[in-house]
């Protein structure tokens, strides 16, 4: 997964592909968190330390300076998160576009992303 703040979906779409096709990761699932600002998932199981070189990958070729602090961060708290909620005034984030393979991680996200937006519904009621 990756968390491009300040970008535009061209962009993104165009990291993603560079690295689908790079690191063989299937496909992928772009989605608006804000505007201009997208979280990518995407398709293939990697472990841990081939997550942290894939992103650490993208963050060198970008040089794009939110997705290298959203990365330091997930390596401090040793786990990957996006948001899949509401976030103050901010709505949960939505998709925009999809490519390529989605039966395996992009389904399990989307089905937590689903659990996750039917609890908050309950909750808020």
């Amino acid at each position: 997964m990756l968390d491009f703040d300040y970008a535009s979906l061209d962009t993104v779409k165009y990291w993603a592909r560079m690295m689908v096709r790079r690191f063989k990761l299937g496909g992928f699932l772009i989605l608006e968190s804000s505007e201009n600002c997208f979280h990518v998932v995407f398709n293939r199981r990697v472990s841990w330390s081939e997550n942290l070189s894939i992103v650490g990958w993208v963050v060198l070729m970008t040089h794009h300076r939110s997705l290298q602090m959203w990365h330091l961060m997930q390596c401090i708290k040793q786990s990957m998160t996006l948001r899949v909620s509401p976030k103050g005034d901010k709505p949960s984030p939505r998709i925009v576009y999809r490519e390529g393979s989605q039966d395996g991680q992009i389904r399990s996200f989307l089905c937590y992303k689903n659990m996750m937006e039917g609890m908050m519904d309950s909750l808020l009621g």
